[in-house]
């Protein structure tokens, strides 16, 4: 009995041992438990975050890839905006500028997190700002029909500094999350091995307490299976982990892949684009300098050869002289006539619109088509659109006439039947001219270029390109539109759509009436500064002043002009008129005029210029009158007239 209770008392003591080892043990690996879910947990945690800013960086390497893309095709579509002045290229030119400006307030989200990454973006923000003003001034031009200035505007926006800072920002920012992405890998690796040997470390102790779990109580047995349930979870956890990883690597691979087609395609693109330019542009250049040397030629060998005639017969038959001079002066104004086609194409010469009767003009007008198009070609009037009249350009008219009319008699080889007819559309708001021919007609890629400049099927020599240019460019300055269709084998026919002018041409004044008059009363004579810088001009003009009956001061330099005013008011004489030219060294005429107005505004002043730069700038003439070289005795003297008329109507008149 005593042995039993002794036994008892030893199996209570162990017992109790063992229950207080069991709580020890208990407590023990219930406190290391706790400490590795723990580690297991921040280790996740860990990698988890790891994996997010994987997924950053390659987010903000695609954006900015995107980015780089989207630029490329917006200035890939302005440059054949620029050259072809396709609307389609416009609108696409728009979009992918607005595609690069979303890609990059995605990118400016992505990195706000970085300053260095942050900050670059801010530089590449204000450096796309500065790029799409000078790409939209392109796009405006092109979007105005100003082709010159929108091709020299994109030629310069190519070569402009900003561009490279753009690619340079690009390329550090994909560097920058490059390296960035490389230490997040890193990290990422760490943080794996981290969670693996957590993982390890777990499971291991989970075994050992497995084990204990089966000699232990049934608490035991149960603490073990909730323990395995969370092995379970860890171990999915795990698996989509590594899942996601693997899909990282592979989304990682195609991004790359996409990366070298799209830099491939981009290099092709460009080099086939630089190709196509630099042909288009030797292209133009060749047919424009072909054509304006053969038409000039011309023209000075009938100048040159009057000249040499005239000398040779002046002194015994001043009579056939006189022939030859005419002649010759006749070259020199259709000269001076191609060359204000030339700034009219250009949108340099502005347009001087009157009150036109279109039957009557064509009426007037038909004898010189006539004698232009041979005696081969029957020509055929008809004329319905009555006594309506068109406010417009009456010599741009007649040369889109006559353009018309020439190359129907080259498309019918010299023989033929040439047509023109003008019609109402019925309400008496436009009116139509027809240009119809019987010659070989268009096929249809002709008839798609027809209207580009410096385009054109004749053999090098014949033509400049510029002819349906030039009428495409008179019906839209004159606020209609040109419409043609065209058989091959069959002919051409050319309509100019025109708007109806309000009142009719008969009502139209004629304010230099007088002067034209040969029988006008001599004007005044007036003391007259000139001022040019070319001797040669110089000497002609002051001549031609002389001639009129008026004292000359010749200024070669428009830096002494002050000085020449001052010294003559100094003596008591001044002058009644400044005759400047215009485009001079140093200082040009109106900046020499603006001088002179601040000491004595009461000057008057007479422009005088062959160019005068784009037709919007002659605001900066202010409200004086402008003489265009060449200019004849008469349109002098007319000019003087009106400078020296106190009454002249206020605002700038163009004299011819």
């Amino acid at each position: 009995m005593f042995e039993r209770v002794g036994d008892t008392e030893t199996e209570t003591r162990r017992e109790r041992l063992r229950t207080w080892l069991t709580i020890g043990m208990a407590t023990v690996l219930t406190g290391i438990v706790a400490a590795l879910v723990l580690l297991l947990a921040r280790a996740s945690d860990n990698y988890d975050q790891s994996l997010r800013w994987q997924t950053q960086s390659l987010e903000v390497i695609s954006q900015t890839r995107s980015l780089d893309a989207a630029l490329a095709r917006a200035e890939a579509a302005l440059g054949r905006f620029a050259v072809g002045l396709q609307k389609e290229d416009g609108r696409i030119y728009e979009q992918q500028w607005g595609l690069a400006r979303q890609y990059l307030n995605r990118l400016d989200r992505a990195v706000r997190d970085n300053p260095v990454q942050s900050q670059l973006v801010d530089q590449l923000t204000t450096e796309m700002n500065t790029r799409g003003r000078q790409l939209g001034d392109a796009a405006l031009s092109a979007n105005y029909n100003q082709t010159v200035a929108a091709i020299s505007k994109y030629h310069a926006a190519g070569h402009d500094a900003g561009l490279g800072r753009i690619d340079r920002l690009l390329t550090q920012i994909i560097a920058n999350e490059r390296a960035l992405l490389r230490q997040r890998n890193q990290t990422a690796a760490a943080d794996r091995t981290n969670l693996d040997q957590a993982i390890l470390l777990f499971t291991l102790l989970g075994a050992a307490i497995a084990v204990v779990a089966i000699g232990a109580t049934f608490s035991f047995v149960r603490a073990v299976a909730e323990r395995r349930v969370a092995r379970r979870e860890q171990a999915a956890e795990a698996e989509r982990a590594m899942q996601l990883e693997e899909a990282v690597e592979a989304r990682t691979a195609e991004l790359e892949q996409a990366n070298i087609a799209l830099r491939s395609e981009m290099t092709e693109r460009a080099a086939a684009e630089a190709q196509l330019r630099q042909a288009q542009k030797m292209e133009a250049v060749g047919q424009l300098t072909g054509g304006i040397a053969h038409d000039f030629n011309n023209m000075l060998a009938v100048v040159v050869g009057g000249l040499e005639l005239a000398q040779r017969w002046l002194p015994g038959e001043p009579e056939k002289a006189q022939r030859h001079l005419v002649n010759a002066l006749d070259g020199a104004n259709r000269a001076a006539d191609l060359t204000r086609r030339l700034l009219t194409f250009a949108r340099s010469e502005p347009a001087r619109p009157e009150m036109t009767a279109i039957d009557a003009c064509i009426a007037s007008f038909s004898e010189l088509i006539a004698r232009t198009i041979g005696d081969r070609i029957a020509l055929t009037l008809d004329l319905q659109a009555g006594d309506l009249a068109c406010w417009l350009d009456k010599q741009q008219f007649e040369n889109a006439l006559l353009n018309l009319a020439v190359n129907a008699r080259d498309a019918m080889d010299g023989h033929g039947a040439l047509t023109i007819r003008t019609l109402d559309d019925g309400d008496g708001k436009a009116l139509a001219v027809q240009v119809i021919d019987t010659g070989c007609g268009m096929s249809p890629a002709v008839l798609e270029r027809v209207f580009d400049p410096f385009y054109t099927t004749k053999p090098a020599g014949q033509g400049t390109g510029l002819g349906m240019s030039q009428v495409f460019a008179f019906c839209r300055q004159s606020g209609g539109e040109v419409q043609i269709s065209s058989t091959e084998g069959e002919g051409t026919s050319v309509a100019m759509l025109l708007p109806v002018a309000a009142t009719p041409a008969d009502n139209a004044t004629e304010p230099v009436a007088a002067a034209l008059d040969g029988n006008a009363e001599p004007a005044e004579a007036l003391k007259i500064l000139v001022v040019e810088d070319d001797e040669r001009v110089l000497t002609a003009t002051v001549d031609a002043v002389s001639e009129l009956g008026h004292t000359a001061v010749a200024c070669a330099n428009p830096l002494d002009a002050e000085a020449l005013v001052e010294g003559r008011l100094a003596e008591g004489k001044g002058f009644d008129l400044i005759l400047s030219d215009v485009l001079m060294p140093d200082l040009t005429g109106p900046e020499m005029v603006a001088r002179l107005k601040q000491r004595w505004p009461e000057l008057s002043v007479l422009f005088v210029t062959g160019y005068a730069g784009d037709a919007s700038e002659v605001a900066s003439f202010g409200d004086h009158d402008v003489l265009r070289k060449p200019f004849t005795l008469t349109a002098l003297d007319q000019a003087i007239r009106r400078c020296g008329d106190a009454r002249a109507v206020e605002g700038q008149r163009l004299a011819r």
